[in-house]
């Protein structure tokens, strides 16, 4: 728990000494300020009891508790959400108690999305198989057949594509998933009240381009980086790191295969990622999860980006797993979706499909703004740096048939008045009343990773930011040459097709093993 610190007046955090019955009217106060919290935190909130304003710990007995917990009974009901005790703690004369409250009275579920990243063989689609599946592997790939999307990746053990599925939990925590007969979207999407989306990436070097798709087209919330315990952080591990950390994204480590690695090799390659986590420029404080407090501290903690818990699992025995559960379930969204709902709406397509006696589908996360069935956009740029209006006929959210979807939600929409060869990945859905600019060249302020040798002007890397992917010239810079590590102002030209990108748009650039990292300052045409 984050003590010490004076209460926030803003936040999902509210600190309360003790809740003592009281009339009609201080009911109604305490709920009025917890449904501001959960609004703060999307639909979620942290309670301390047994803290005061000012952040001292001080401590309640447990028949103070008991009492306050009845009080909260009341309040919860209230305002349709529930709670549950997730830390208690012995401080000062008592105990102090951390409880999560989540809204569940008419509301779409909490969401937060958890990228999985690491080298090949790590055993991502395992884990993402046992969680989603509620089953163990037996080691011979029976978990992550509930999950591959291509017979090829089964085969070879290895995901080359972004493969995204739902993890759901209801009101008392416990997995929906676990209680399916078959893995169902629709159905884990309408029984829960916290979805945490996983989005299993490509794990290989060959697939660099589509994690980088995956990692910048999901806007994921945490990304967990996946380490094999016989292997250590080999490979693509510390690329996946890096860009990570890049990106500002807080991670966190689940060490795979603990039940096939000798403890030596076990220790040895846990000191390998201590090292690596604390070098300077990804300067994480690792700890190992051990029990249900260490997990609470790392849910609360893991926005601020600092802290890295490690969790270790194998996906064959069990052992782990229910740490690992209780920490997603608790895991707060970072993101603020709530903000965003009240922009202007945006949509970066990442996949089209053609449904018979439907039509054109087009699917993507909802960046910001709102969208119902029946409304007209704007869809582009095409080629000419045009845009056209559609009208949207139908939209799911995970499956389910919905009249309205906001930003934060990975959504489905059938439009009208474009064929299915005229859209692409990388096109944009807007309000139709913006006026939107499709460019060919853009000015950022850079800054190179990774060079073996040196940049100048007219080299041609491939420029990646949401859903877009299409090669660049590079036609000023402030500098002569650059070289790893080095930052300059410098401008890039579309070679293919005018495309639609905002000033402070955060993009990755990639030419075989060179790599960089730019910041959209000012669009030149």
């Amino acid at each position: 728990m984050r003590y010490g610190r004076p209460e926030r007046e803003e936040g999902n955090v509210e600190y309360k000494l003790k809740l003592s019955p009281g009339d009609e009217e201080r009911l109604e106060k305490l709920a009025t300020q917890l449904n501001y919290r959960l609004k703060e935190g999307g639909g979620e909130a942290f309670y301390e009891i047994g803290i005061s304003d000012s952040g001292e710990p001080v401590g309640i007995s447990e028949e103070e508790a008991r009492k306050s917990l009845e009080v909260m009974d009341k309040i919860v009901k209230r305002i349709g959400a529930t709670y549950m005790v997730v830390r208690k703690e012995r401080v000062g004369r008592g105990y102090v108690y951390e409880l999560l409250i989540r809204r569940t009275l008419d509301v779409p579920p909490v969401q937060v999305s958890v990228a999985l990243l690491g080298n090949v063989d790590a055993g991502k689609s395992t884990l993402k198989g046992v969680l989603v599946s509620g089953t163990l592997d037996d080691g011979d790939g029976l978990a992550m057949s509930k999950v591959v999307r291509y017979l090829h990746e089964l085969k070879f053990r290895r995901s080359s594509s972004v493969s995204i599925h739902l993890l759901g939990f209801d009101s008392e925590g416990n997995s929906v998933n676990e209680g399916l007969i078959e893995y169902d979207e629709a159905e884990i999407y309408l029984k829960s009240t916290k979805v945490i989306t996983l989005v299993d990436l490509a794990g290989h070097e060959r697939y660099l381009k589509t994690t980088l798709k995956g990692v910048l087209g999901s806007t994921p919330d945490y990304v967990a980086m996946v380490m094999g315990g016989n292997a250590g952080p080999i490979g693509s591990f510390k690329e996946h790191l890096g860009i990570s950390v890049t990106l500002k994204i807080p991670l966190f480590v689940v060490v795979t295969k603990v039940d096939m690695t000798p403890k030596e090799t076990l220790k040895k390659n846990i000191r390998k990622l201590y090292s690596l986590l604390k070098l300077p420029g990804v300067n994480k404080v690792p700890f190992i999860v051990k029990d249900m407090n260490d997990v609470a501290i790392a849910a609360r903690n893991m926005p601020y980006g600092r802290v890295s818990p490690i969790f270790m699992i194998s996906n064959v025995t069990g052992e782990g797993l229910p740490l690992l559960k209780k920490f997603l379930n608790i895991l707060p969204p970072r993101l603020d979706w709530h903000e965003r709902v009240k922009g202007r709406f945006l949509v970066y397509i990442d996949e089209k499909f053609n449904v018979t006696g439907v039509g054109l589908i087009v699917s993507g996360l909802i960046e910001s703004g709102r969208v119902k069935v029946g409304d007209r956009l704007l869809i582009g740029p095409f080629h000419d740096g045009s845009f056209r209006t559609v009208r949207i006929k139908s939209i799911h959210v995970n499956r389910v048939p919905v009249q309205e979807a906001e930003a934060g939600q990975l959504a489905t929409f059938a439009i009208t008045n474009v064929d299915y060869s005229e859209v692409r990945k990388g096109m944009v859905l807007l309000d139709v009343d913006q006026r939107p600019r499709a460019v060919r060249a853009f000015k950022a302020k850079i800054r190179v990773l990774h060079h073996p040798t040196t940049i100048k002007v007219g080299y041609e890397p491939v420029i990646q930011f949401k859903t877009v992917k299409q090669p660049a010239k590079l036609v000023e810079s402030s500098k002569p040459f650059l070289r790893s590590g080095e930052r300059a102002l410098v401008t890039f030209k579309f070679i293919k097709r005018p495309e639609y990108i905002t000033v402070d748009t955060v993009f990755l650039f990639r030419e075989g093993r060179t790599k960089g990292l730019g910041k959209v300052v000012e669009l030149v045409g």
